[in-house]
């Protein structure tokens, strides 16, 4: 159990039979009334966001979250199998558990997997990867980084907006927290 001031963004918690990750955590005082605590979570297994108020003087219940580095090997359809790094055990993960992940996933990609009691409940990426540009089109001789952006398909598939001087075949580094370019890595 920990008590309200302890909660931080990130922190997972139990609550009403569900996990929850705290996204934003605010500490109100009101002028004679007791504090309250206001957070905004994440639904970890449904993925929906939920604003609640609590008294400063609850308790929650921590959540202890499993992390083991794995490695993305092939998909199969719907399934896309991951690999202990250290047992070599090979796990399905359905695409509608890994999401927005999908967009950036490559083989041979290592990620950590989080699991809870035993389940699956999430796959992290790394913040930056590098892709390859599918398609684009052409780049001209004088185009620079800040004259303007042109939209690129890289090879897993999404579109992003990329500089005037990136062609097809570039490989480029991605923020995977917003799908923004970052730079040309060869």
């Amino acid at each position: 159990m920990i008590d309200s001031g302890e909660l931080r963004k990130g922190v997972t918690i139990e609550l009403d039979d569900k996990l929850y990750q705290v996204m934003s955590y605010q500490h109100i005082k009101i002028g004679r009334g007791s504090a309250m605590v206001k957070l905004k979570m994440r639904d970890i297994r449904g993925g929906h966001t939920i604003e609640r108020t609590f008294q400063a003087s609850e308790r929650f219940t921590r959540a202890r979250l499993e992390s083991r580095n794995m490695q993305y090997l092939y998909n199969d359809g719907d399934s896309y199998y991951f690999m202990d790094e250290k047992t070599f055990e090979q796990i399905p993960i359905s695409s509608s558990q890994l999401g927005d992940v999908l967009d950036y996933l490559k083989e041979n990609m290592s990620l950590e997997v989080s699991s809870y009691k035993g389940k699956l409940i999430g796959v992290e990426l790394p913040i930056t990867v590098e892709l390859e540009v599918a398609e684009t089109g052409p780049g001209f001789k004088g185009n620079t980084a800040t004259a303007g952006n042109k939209p690129a398909k890289l090879e897993t598939g999404i579109t992003i907006q990329v500089p005037l001087f990136i062609n097809s075949g570039d490989v480029i580094k991605v923020d995977t927290r917003n799908g923004q370019y970052l730079e040309r890595v060869s």
